[in-house]
């Protein structure tokens, strides 16, 4: 047996994760909260629960509606690159029932809890139906790696309320001895939560809130379309979305300019990310090579594409229909050339 519960083993790694991704600054503040509410729910859990620290048994439930909100809002700043302070009003309404509940009505936190983490899941899920689309601000070498990610983060809030529901209902039936893997179980759900948040830097600070929205001063609009005007002669000169491999520190450097304000200058100037970008480039050539006579698949393979999927979903949403279709849609062509 460990000499720490698992529990405080687990708020450990969190807390050094929370002040590697502060000393780094490249993580967005909901984030943040999100890491510490976690890192300071499996510490009470193991003080509650393995020290006799009963007292605190009451912060368990504020700290669990805060990151399920906090999830939320990380969910929405990586979606849309920033949050209105009445974002923050409205989902702060959750740790706000849950003061109350605890002052009025405890037994109503069995269902508020279990509620918020199962609607802030599912909403997060619903949002993610539109894949890469859903995450607009998103580092254009996390591809569909960061979808993904926030899927795990979305199924854990779920697990976590089924798991708090199953719980619930064996508690009611008399099954004490539940509570013993209870603190194991929500440990593990809060490693998977920041472990899969961990693998994609998607999630560093590369938005602008709404303070620095209106700060936005003329030399910075400058700047920004002088950037896009040199990227789009670089695009069309170089054509470096033929690359399958292209990153956006690769073209940084190519074009000498920091990341984060390439990042910046596409988002405020052509209102999509890097990658909507360069796939934009990449079906426009690939509508030209097909026009030469090439098949569907000859012709993603030549544009920069890896896999027929990504091709298809972005052709689809650039065209507005899919390749074959459009392919047709120009001649009459031998079935051959629409083959894959």
């Amino acid at each position: 047996m460990p000499v720490l519960p698992i529990p405080m083993i687990t708020a450990l790694l969190l807390s050094g994760f929370l002040l590697h991704r502060f000393l780094t600054r490249k993580t967005h503040p909901t984030l943040l909260v999100l890491i510490g509410c976690c890192a300071a729910q499996s510490a009470v859990i193991a003080l509650v629960q393995y020290y006799g620290f009963t007292g605190l048994r009451v912060v368990q439930p504020i700290l669990a509606t805060v990151i399920a909100a906090s999830a939320w809002l990380s969910f929405r700043q990586a979606s849309v690159g920033y949050l209105r302070r009445q974002d923050l009003y409205l989902h702060a309404v959750g740790p706000a029932l849950a003061i109350s509940f605890l002052a009025t009505q405890p037994e109503a936190l069995d269902v508020l809890i279990p509620f918020l983490f199962a609607a802030y899941g599912i909403a997060i899920a619903f949002m993610l139906l539109r894949g890469e689309d859903s995450l607009p601000h998103s580092r254009l070498e996390n591809g569909r790696m960061i979808v993904w990610v926030w899927r795990v983060l979305a199924i854990a809030l779920i697990a976590s309320a089924g798991s708090d529901i199953f719980i619930g209902v064996r508690l009611a039936s008399g099954d004490t001895e539940v509570l013993l893997w209870l603190p194991s179980l929500f440990s593990a759900i809060t490693l998977l939560i920041l472990g899969a948040l961990s693998l994609s830097h998607a999630i560093e600070s590369q938005s602008i809130g709404s303070d620095s929205r209106d700060a936005y001063s003329k030399q910075d609009k400058t700047r920004d379309t002088a950037i896009v005007e040199k990227l789009d002669a670089y695009m069309e000169t170089h054509k470096p979305y033929l690359d399958p491999d292209l990153t956006l520190a690769r073209l940084a450097r190519k074009l000498q300019v920091p990341e984060k304000q390439l990042s910046s200058a596409i988002n405020k100037g052509k209102s999509e990310n890097v990658s909507r970008y360069i796939n934009r480039h990449r079906i426009s050539h690939a509508c030209a090579v097909m026009k030469t006579g090439k098949s569907v698949t000859e012709a993603m393979l030549a544009s920069g594409f890896n896999t027929k999927s990504n091709f298809n979903r972005e052709f689809l949403r650039v065209i507005g229909v899919n390749p074959r279709r459009w392919l047709r849609s120009l001649v009459e062509v031998p079935d051959e050339r629409v083959k894959t």
